[in-house]
Order: structure tokens, then sequence, then C-alpha cells
């Protein structure tokens, strides 16, 4: 796998091409994210990242008693009468900081973040996940490309990697699953033990776009089998909570 941070930094690249070219139409468009214009999910992002350099800084920023979606909801009507100009240089500012940052920690480090600490590569990973996942959101209701990429590879295997923990958190009982998946350039992706009861294959993609609740595993051309498959797919997610 590449390196998470070289690849984290040209995710921010891709989507800041798309963010550059938009017309002040576009930025108070609706997005895919109910409820949030394309300047809401970007001033999002922008507030998320910035709550990355809190916690580098040593800041807790586990989130208690409402959850995640009401926190970032509040947030973001608090601040949703920036300009798009400063919003895009608030997101740059805070967003390119982020793979410099997390690079720079010392080994074994583990950072707080929303449930759980997480070491700087897999916090790297989750930022990759939420700003590929935002993008379809800004992206698809514009109808602006946005090409997947091998990139996709680090968002699948927290996907994968996170199994157990989303099967615990949704309260369904699960066991080991064995994916194989296409890469958008034909790449084979295997994660996990073969000899696993239960089974995922199918686009890379798909996976990741189930994972981040884009896309309803019956509509995806992923294929489940064995006692946990389907089961994986219901609880998959790229996220925290």
């Amino acid at each position: 796998m590449t390196d998470i941070f070289d690849d984290l930094k040209a995710e921010y690249e891709q989507l800041d091409a798309v963010l550059t070219a938009l017309t002040p139409a576009q930025w108070s468009h609706p997005s895919a994210a109910a409820g949030w214009t394309v300047s809401d999910v970007v001033l999002h992002l922008t507030q998320s990242e910035e709550l990355v350099a809190a916690t580098v800084a040593g800041d807790d920023v586990a989130v208690r008693g409402d959850g995640v979606d009401a926190v970032a909801d509040a947030l973001v009507a608090a601040q949703r009468d920036i300009t798009p100009a400063d919003l895009l240089a608030r997101w740059r500012a805070a967003a390119f900081a982020t793979p410099t940052a997390l690079r720079a920690q010392p080994r074994g480090t583990r950072l707080s973040w929303v449930a759980i600490p997480l070491s700087p590569a897999t916090l790297a990973t989750t930022r990759l996940a939420e700003h590929w996942a935002h993008a379809y959101d800004i992206t698809a209701p514009l109808g602006i490309a946005y090409p997947d990429t091998a990139r996709l590879r680090h968002i699948a295997w927290l996907g994968h990697r996170t199994l157990p923990y989303a099967f615990d958190v949704e309260g369904v009982e699960g066991g080991p699953v064995y994916c194989e998946l296409t890469s958008p350039d034909g790449d084979l992706w295997r994660f996990g033990d073969p000899a696993a009861p239960s089974t995922v294959t199918g686009p890379a993609a798909d996976f990741c776009r189930v994972g981040a609740r884009r896309l309803a595993p019956a509509d995806s051309a992923l294929k489940a089998t064995g006692p946990h498959g389907r089961k994986a797919l219901a609880v998959l997610r790229n996220y925290a909570l």
C-alpha cells in the first residue's frame, strides 16, 4: 500500500481542483448530504480538519452527549455565513497542514479522536475516507466528475479492518470475513484470511461507497457469501461511529 500521508495530500489536491473551479451558484447548490449546501459540506470538512490540529496539539476531541451528527450540524450552522473565498482559504490552510502534522508524530502515538484514540496513520486514513465521501456529496449533484483512484485501497482496508467494531456497534453477531475487491485500475485487493467462512467480492469502489453509506448493498455489484457476508455489508462503515 502506498504512503497514507502522501495519498491524503493527493486526495486534498483532487478535491481542491474541484473547489477552485466552483461558481458562486455551485457553492450554494444543495449537496447530496441532506440539509447541507456544497458550502456547508466544505465547512464541515474544514472544521473537522481543524479538529485534527487540535488533537495533534493534545486537546480532547471525543464527542459525547448528542453525538457526531448533531455536533457537526451545530458547528456548521454557527459558521455558515462565511464567504466561499474565505471558506476555501480556510479549508486549504487546515487540510494541507494535516498530512505533515500527522506524519511528524512519534512512533506509537495515539491521538484522541471522536470515539476512540487512533494512530496517526489511521487518523489520516479516516480523513481520506471522509474527504472522498464528501467529495461525492459535492460533485454528484453538480454533475462534476470525481474519478476513483488507487487511494481507495486505504479506505477499503479501513472498512475491513474495523468490521469487528462495526458488528459490535450495531449489536450484530459477526465473524471473520475475507474480502477480494477489484481496484479502479483492475488490480485485485485482498483483505483477511482466504479461509474465512464468509466472503465479500466485487468492485472496491462499491465496497467503499457502501461503507460510506452512499450506496445500499443491494444496489451494489458486491457479492456476499457465508454466515456473515451479508451482515458485514449491512454494518460496514468507513468512520468512527
